[in-house]
């Protein structure tokens, strides 16, 4: 029964779980969990360059599949918007959070990692290589590839991208309830969760906000470039957020959004190349959850930063995010190792991460796959210029359809 659970449930029942173990049981019991967590931990220290391999070497290279102009302008809207998200929410989050997260660190200055328990013992899982170098690998493997006719290579690299999936789907997402489960039952006995729990509900909040305000701005601004109606086109929009909230995954919601896009009066040559483009390599709302998250949690264990070294951080996840899968969890899992190498997050950290992302992920894929509507009303008034300077030069009419819904 536990299996039939979607991941959230999981996750939620696993906090709860974790913070009575935590709470009431006694203190061989959260050692056993520290154990599992050190163990499990190390392993995602080691499978971490993998999923950067088997995720952003194929998808880079799979963006280099049908080349032209729409692809470039295509995916640099992506990275941009990708960028703006990452920015906008750095913003937001420096300015806002510390209002109620200082107020509740200040209860313990000390990093919160000192009063946990430790591990009885540790197996040592070193990684094949270090996560940057896995970054640069996979970005030169991926330009290759699609700079390069032959697919041997291509098709082994799908191949690997399907056994990191399975890792992923069959390993670390069964396992991860339990891991968060120590996360927070280790927390509550060196008493802090209290103040972890008391700031997330906050933070979750904050983001959603954020969320719905950068899609107000993005379809306002493809609305005005486009010449659409900008409520007409946020009411056509409704079927493939609700969507996206229930299905957890931008692939999924992809025949939905595409309907949402015929409403917004996008043509189909348009609609057809950029809304399952983008359902890949556009994850605005992941980027805003990410960072805020991310910022939150380096308040919460007293780590300094700044902006200049949040913006290497920000360039680097909106590259990475243009990477990840299209599936639940495909974001941060691809984040990890930006997390882990350009901010320093721990194995415990980062099981932070992943539980605050997959709490919200709903509403992070509702952001991202909305997002891609407002890309895809701006490509197809591109589109719609260059063909008809094409016509004009050919001497030709242009032959798209005509362009009528949200006028």
């Amino acid at each position: 029964m536990f299996k039939k659970l979607g991941l959230l449930p999981r996750l939620i029942i696993a906090i709860i779980c974790g913070i009575l173990i935590g709470k009431f049981l006694p203190q061989w019991c959260v050692g056993l969990l520290a154990t599992f967590n050190g163990i499990f931990g190390n392993f995602l220290g080691f499978a971490i360059p993998l999923i950067i391999l088997g995720f952003v070497a194929p998808g880079i290279a799979d963006l280099g599949k049908g080349a032209g102009k729409l692809l470039g302008i295509t995916v640099a809207l992506a990275y941009g918007s990708t960028l703006l998200a990452g920015f906008f929410a750095y913003f937001v989050g420096t300015n806002i959070m510390p209002k109620f997260i200082n107020f509740v660190a200040n209860v313990a200055a000390s990093n919160p990692e000192e009063h946990l328990l430790p591990p009885y013992f540790t197996i040592d899982m070193p990684p094949i290589m270090g996560v940057m170098t896995a970054i640069l690998l996979a970005f030169i493997l991926g330009i290759g590839m699609s700079a390069i006719e032959e697919k041997t290579l291509h098709n082994a690299t799908v191949e690997f991208q399907k056994i990191v999936t399975m890792l992923v789907s069959y390993v670390i997402i069964p396992l991860l309830p339990i891991h968060v489960a120590g996360i927070f039952a280790n927390m509550t006995f060196a008493g802090e969760v209290g103040r972890i729990m008391s700031v997330f509900g906050k933070v979750f909040l904050l983001v959603i906000a954020s969320h719905i305000t950068l899609l107000l701005v993005y379809f306002a601004v493809a609305c005005a470039y486009g010449k659409k109606n900008f409520f007409q086109c946020l009411k056509n929009q409704i079927p493939g957020y609700v969507t996206a909230l229930g299905t957890q995954s931008s692939a999924a919601t992809i025949p939905v959004n595409v309907q949402c896009a015929e409403r917004n009066g996008i043509s189909k040559a348009v609609r057809d190349f950029v809304i399952p483009l983008c359902a890949t390599i556009h994850l605005a709302g992941s980027t805003i959850t990410i960072t805020m998250c991310s910022i939150a949690v380096m308040m919460l264990h007293g780590m300094q930063f700044n902006f200049a070294s949040m913006v290497g951080f920000i360039a680097m996840l909106g590259i990475t995010m243009v990477a990840a899968p299209g599936v639940p969890g495909g974001a941060i899992m691809s984040a990890l190792g930006v997390l882990q190498s350009m901010l320093g997050f721990s194995e415990a950290q980062l099981g932070l991460m992943i539980a605050l992302y997959i709490a919200q992920d709903s509403f992070g894929t509702a952001c991202n796959v909305s997002g891609d509507n407002a890309i895809a009303i701006v490509v197809d008034k591109i589109a719609a210029r260059m063909e008809r300077e094409t016509a004009t030069q050919k001497g030709k009419r242009t032959s798209r359809e005509p362009q009528f819904a949200g006028k």
